[in-house]
């Protein structure tokens, strides 16, 4: 398999931990693909978005964004399931990810808004992004014994993520005092073999 990737995405981490976890990361050859000023024309023959996390199997089918891959890479191991067939912890490892998911959203959002030159940023749409990003992190405060005490699935590894990705750009600022539970959690989380392995390479 082949993975057009930057070192700096929080959605690429995010399938490498799952490739990780799953015990495929192995299996996968990692191509650098520059996607700002623009793709590289390799990663546009595969991906008519030109965007990254994007996976080419080895049957040579294409596959994009980071919730299809790791879906599909979790089909291709015999180990416990990232993403559970049915049931209730089904629907929360959906809905974690989908708040993890969020939260990367509004950060990245945030990132490139802060990059335009500071005439034509708006300050209004910062503002709701980052708002974003606050009320999930107290949500997601309410949930860290369930985060600690459930099996490991995909909700866990896109949060995981997501709160990296705040350390990382800032979104917010500093917000590990004001939200210590989730925090903590993180602090923990961190610690897995796949999150160490994958740390973010350009603090720039």
């Amino acid at each position: 398999m082949k993975l057009f990737f930057m070192p700096t995405s929080p959605y690429v981490r995010k399938v490498r931990v799952t490739a990780i976890e799953t015990g495929l990361d192995s299996r996968i050859e990692r191509v650098l693909a520059l996607v700002v000023p623009e793709a590289s024309a390799e990663l546009l023959a595969e991906n008519p978005l030109g965007k990254i996390p994007t996976l080419v199997t080895d049957g040579g089918e294409t596959l994009f964004d980071s919730r299809v891959i790791c879906e599909y890479l979790d089909s291709l191991h015999d180990g416990q399931r990232l993403f559970p067939a049915e049931g209730g912890s089904r629907w929360r490892a959906l809905r974690w990810q989908a708040l993890g998911d969020g939260i990367l959203d509004a950060a990245v959002g945030v990132r490139y808004e802060v990059l335009r030159p500071e005439g034509e940023r708006s300050q209004a749409w910062l503002a709701k992004q980052r708002a974003k990003i606050t009320r999930s992190l107290a949500a997601l405060g309410e949930e860290t014994e369930a985060l600690s005490s459930a099996p490991m699935t995909i909700g866990q590894i896109a949060i995981g993520c997501a709160l990296a990705y705040l350390d990382f750009r800032g979104a917010v600022g500093e917000w590990r005092t004001s939200y210590a539970p989730i925090a903590a959690w993180h602090d923990s989380f961190s610690q897995r073999s796949s999150m160490k392995a994958t740390v973010f390479a350009d603090p720039s």
